[in-house]
């Protein structure tokens, strides 16, 4: 019986690290983007260190208790579902899904205003130190 709960845990353990880290990737190439824009390229920012700290804030605000909650795996794989929306196939269907994923329309956007919140406070802080 033990066994067999480690066993589980260690499954959630595998799949919760990965759902993190495709989100980091994620944000990273947002963050990439950012910085090749015209108004981005005079900041000098690590892009590793603006994608933790992009990571670390927005999780802050999204569901779960903590990092490993079912919920907080859900949002980051919402989450990057948002942020790859433009890589998307048929980006109409995907929106209507991110809709249907975060509940509604309004949750979509409150994770899209935590988003780029984050993005713009990493930016403030970075630009400070």
């Amino acid at each position: 019986m033990k066994k067999r709960i480690l066993m589980i845990l260690s499954l959630l353990l595998l799949t919760a690290c990965a759902d993190k880290e495709q989100y980091e990737k994620a944000v990273l190439e947002q963050v990439k983007k950012e910085q090749e824009g015209e108004g981005a390229k005079s900041y000098k920012i690590d892009q590793e260190r603006m994608t933790r700290c992009v990571v670390d804030s927005t999780s802050k605000n999204m569901p779960g208790a903590f990092p490993f909650d079912p919920d907080r795996l859900t949002a980051y794989r919402n989450y990057t579902k948002m942020l790859t929306l433009t890589q998307s196939k048929d980006p109409k269907k995907t929106m209507e899904e991110l809709q249907k994923d975060f509940g509604s329309p309004k949750a979509l956007s409150d994770a899209h205003n935590n988003f780029a919140d984050s993005m713009m406070n990493c930016y403030s802080a970075m630009e400070i130190e």
